[in-house]
Order: structure tokens, then C-alpha cells, then sequence
């Protein structure tokens, strides 16, 4: 496996555009897996499993083309079940893991939502490997940390990054980590997530709730400006 995915990397870089300018690094991690990255990194740089690659993992995510399209089943029916926007729970699935059921991160974090062991426990998830309950799982969890910080989608995310209590040590703001900035981020840029106000410390705004029925079922949305019409409700303040 090593000298395949090695040889491949190599040819890889044989084929690239400027090719004498390419680059790449690679290193073990603390468990021995090998890292490959375009970019010189040090070994506690966030990283992501390679699918069908379980030896090998990279800097960036790695999905096949229309790799969530077979997940977008449960993505819909665990938004609707917890009140959460589809696209948001994609983006995170896809920044989190890269649509591969099987991701296991260096810290143990497992599946398409990277559960980590005790909060697994927490939701109710046996099998963090299963699609459907890692699903179902992480997005409970999800919706727990939304009710936290009334609605606040940034600070749920840092919150489900570096845990509820660093973003409380840090009076209700994102933690000043680079991971957990990056990390928000990049499920920002996928999913237009509200942000958090400058100086937010406590919910200052109005979270409106209106449901949409679509093929049949209903589907919670959540914004902050007022619907100009059809019936809302005001889920926090």
C-alpha cells in the first residue's frame, strides 16, 4: 500500500503543471500514518482521511465526485428531525470528514461527523461508523450546541470544534485557535453561516423560524431577518 500510494505521489508529480516547482511533503503522524501535503506543515496540522486509503491522509479533504450525493438522504431527514439548515449540516460533514464514513481523526474523532468517543456516548451514537447513526448523532449534538448560544451558528461550530467550554472561556466569543478559526471558516464559506456579532457576548438578535414542506416532509429554516410573509415563528432573541 505504501509503495503504490508512494509511486502514485510520484508520478503525480512528474505529471504537474511546473512540475520543478511542485512539491510534496509527507511525514507520520503520532499513530504512524502517513500525511501528505503541498505545503511544508508540522504534524499537528488538521488532517483527513484518504478514502479507501485507511494508512494514508492528507491536508486537505479528499471525496470522489458526488461522494455526498449518497448521504443526502440522511442529511435531509436529521436537518428536518432537529431543526437545522441541510447545507449547514453538509458542510460540516464535508469540512469534518469528506463524506467518508469510515474518517478516523488522530485525536479519535470517527465518521462522517467526526464524533469524538464521549460524545458519541452522549447522543446515544453504539456505532460512530455507521452513516445513519453518526448522522443522526451530529446532528443532535449540533442542535444542542445551537441551543447553547441561541441560534449563533459561528459559535456553535467553534463549539463543536473546541468544545462548548473554550468558546465560554473566551466570554462567548470564537476561541482564538487557528484550527477552530480555519475550521469555521471553511464550513462558513460552504454554508453562509451566521456569524457572530463584533463583541458578541450572549444572543443581541432575533433568530426567525419558518418551515417549508418539500416532497412531503417539513424543513425547518432559520435566518435573521424577518420573513416579509407566510407564518414564522421567533425561536430565540
Amino acid at each position: 500500500m505504501l509503495i503504490r500510494a508512494l509511486s502514485a505521489v510520484a508520478c503525480a508529480a512528474l505529471l504537474w503543471p511546473n512540475a520543478a516547482a511542485a512539491q510534496i511533503y509527507a511525514w507520520r503522524d503520532a499513530s504512524g500514518t502517513l500525511v501528505l501535503s503541498d505545503r511544508r506543515l508540522d504534524q499537528r496540522a488538521e488532517t483527513f482521511a484518504v478514502p479507501n486509503a485507511p494508512a494514508i491522509r492528507t491536508t486537505r479533504p479528499v471525496a470522489t465526485s458526488g461522494a455526498g450525493d449518497r448521504f443526502e438522504s440522511l442529511v435531509q431527514e436529521y436537518a428536518a428531525r432537529h431543526g437545522l439548515r441541510p447545507d449547514l449540516v453538509r458542510a460540516v460533514i464535508q469540512v469534518e470528514s469528506g463524506f467518508n464514513p469510515l474518517a478516523r481523526s488522530p485525536k479519535g474523532a470517527m465518521g462522517l461527523m467526526q464524533l469524538m468517543p464521549g460524545t458519541a456516548r452522549e447522543v446515544g451514537v453504539r456505532n460512530a461508523f455507521d452513516p445513519a447513526e453518526n448522522v443522526r448523532g451530529g446532528t443532535a449534538y449540533l442542535r444542542q450546541l445551537l441551543d447553547r448560544y441561541d441560534g449563533n451558528e459561528e459559535l456553535a461550530l467553534a463549539a463543536y470544534n473546541a468544545g462548548f467550554d473554550a468558546v465560554d472561556r473566551h466570554g462567548g466569543h470564537v476561541p482564538p485557535y487557528a484550527e477552530t478559526r480555519n475550521y469555521v471558516r471553511k464550513v462558513a464559506s460552504a454554508a453562509d453561516v451566521v456569524r457572530a456579532p463584533a463583541g458578541y457576548a450572549g444572543s443581541t438578535r432575533v433568530i426567525y423560524k419558518t418551515v417549508d414542506i418539500i416532497d412531503g416532509r417539513p424543513v425547518a429554516r432559520y435566518t435573521t431577518e424577518r420573513p416579509a410573509a407566510g407564518a414564522y415563528e421567533v425561536v430565540s432573541r
